[in-house]
């Protein structure tokens, strides 16, 4: 299979369906531009900031991606790249952004509530306290494994105990972009400086290091006004992304690569797992993730400033992390292909067939090699795609820290309530 016709035909339909099925939702659901939103009516300057659509489209996209439409992708193309093509557009389409835009919707509509205050609504006060404090512990257990994956990506040591260039210059970028993000509005010629400083000077640290260091920036993330730090960065963060889209765009484009990896395997892998559930539980951010809903309600229905940007916001962010996710599958299909065309040389092609590489290698590795036509030194290559590998997971771990700050508070005072009574 020709892997740019598949990423355009995914295109054409992801774009097909933000101009008429998202269209159709907003019509239907009712739309009311002159309407006073929660961001205005509750204008804290913490949470609650009415900000321009392009920023909240930032946070959104940015808390929802993460390492999720990377990883699940290449871990159902076990059943063979068609299922997991097809699921991505599908659930994508008419699962996730549907889900993400009703979520978001329903916040706005409901003056800012979360998911739990509306169950309380509709369902209870039992639902509602047993819906915060499955948020809670939910939270809890996706932060540990995003902190270890951050973690995991920035340790300055490979196996052997030797230094990793890669890693150290992403870990250089990762800390100077937090001030960076904060400096944002003031000085957006700094990401050149950061990229280059990082490179320059890199930063060696253990993985234990690094833990500690990201349990210490997901506090502050958590507690902060959302204007200084989350909404700056997740801004700037997905200028990365979308760079990061459009380098592999133009690179599957001048490459041309051919996906030669099987369509489909069968309806049980070598593993011995079958399709259902699995394509449809690894395949999670890529095409519907019950996460997103936390983001819509918790966080972006706080900073909507006109009804009208909720199309974009909630339904425009998820077709936007499937293409992410179709990209994944083409270059990830199409990395036997590359090796042997020469776009991958034997330093990449080792790191991307490694029995023991994981999706982020196999889609760094590609990726690098695929850039690396358009004239970037690989070794800049190397660790600007480490940096966004972090970038990807560290950015959902610092949501999911302030969804979990909300939903603790909210189970609080649902306890608190009840003790008075």
């Amino acid at each position: 299979m020709n892997g740019l016709l598949l990423l355009a035909i995914a295109a054409a339909l992801l774009l097909t369906a933000y101009l008429v099925y998202g269209r159709y939702l907003v019509k239907t659901w009712g739309i009311d531009p002159k309407a006073k939103t929660p961001a205005y009516e509750k204008e804290d300057g913490v949470d609650y900031v009415p900000s321009n659509k392009w920023e909240v489209f930032g946070h959104q996209f940015s808390s929802i991606a993460g390492a999720g439409p990377v990883t699940g992708p290449v871990l159902a193309m076990v059943f063979g790249w068609l299922p997991a093509f097809l699921w991505v557009m599908v659930g994508g389409i008419f699962f996730g952004a549907v889900q993400d835009f009703g979520a978001l919707y329903a916040s706005v509509k409901s003056h800012g509530k979360s998911m739990g205050q509306i169950i309380e609504t509709y369902i209870g006060k039992t639902g509602r306290k047993l819906f915060f404090l499955f948020c809670w512990l939910f939270t809890l257990l996706v932060i540990a494994a995003f902190a270890d994956m951050v973690a995991g990506s920035l340790n300055g040591y490979n196996a052997t105990g030797a230094q990793s260039l890669p890693s150290g210059a992403a870990s250089s970028i990762t800390i100077l972009y937090v001030f960076v993000a904060i400096a944002f509005g003031f000085f957006l010629k700094l990401i050149v400086a950061m990229l280059a400083l990082g490179i320059a000077f890199p930063v060696y640290f253990t993985k234990q290091t690094w833990v500690y260091l990201v349990f210490v920036y997901i506090f502050f993330a958590s507690v902060t006004p959302i204007w200084v730090l989350k909404q700056p960065r997740d801004y700037l963060t997905t200028f990365l992304f979308i760079g990061m889209i459009v380098a592999a765009v133009v690179g599957v484009f001048v490459s041309n690569p051919t996906i030669t990896s099987p369509a489909f395997t069968g309806f049980k892998s070598a593993t011995g797992s079958y399709i259902f559930p699995t394509l449809f539980v690894t395949v999670a951010c890529g095409a519907v993730s019950g996460f997103h809903s936390l983001v819509s309600s918790e966080t972006s229905s706080k900073q909507i400033r006109n009804e009208s940007d909720m199309l974009q916001v909630g339904y425009g962010s998820m077709l936007l992390e499937s293409l992410l996710a179709i990209l994944v599958i083409v270059i990830v299909g199409a990395l036997p292909n590359l090796k042997a065309s020469g776009v991958l040389d034997s330093t990449l092609a080792n790191m991307a067939l490694a029995d023991t590489a994981t999706p982020f290698t196999k889609f760094s590795a590609g990726v690098t090699g695929l850039v690396a036509q358009l004239g970037l030194p690989q070794s800049w290559g190397l660790c600007i795609m480490t940096m966004f590998v972090s970038a990807l997971a560290l950015t959902s771990l610092d949501s999911v820290a302030r969804v979990g700050r909300l939903s603790f508070q909210e189970f609080q005072e649902c306890l608190s309530k009840n003790s008075l009574k």
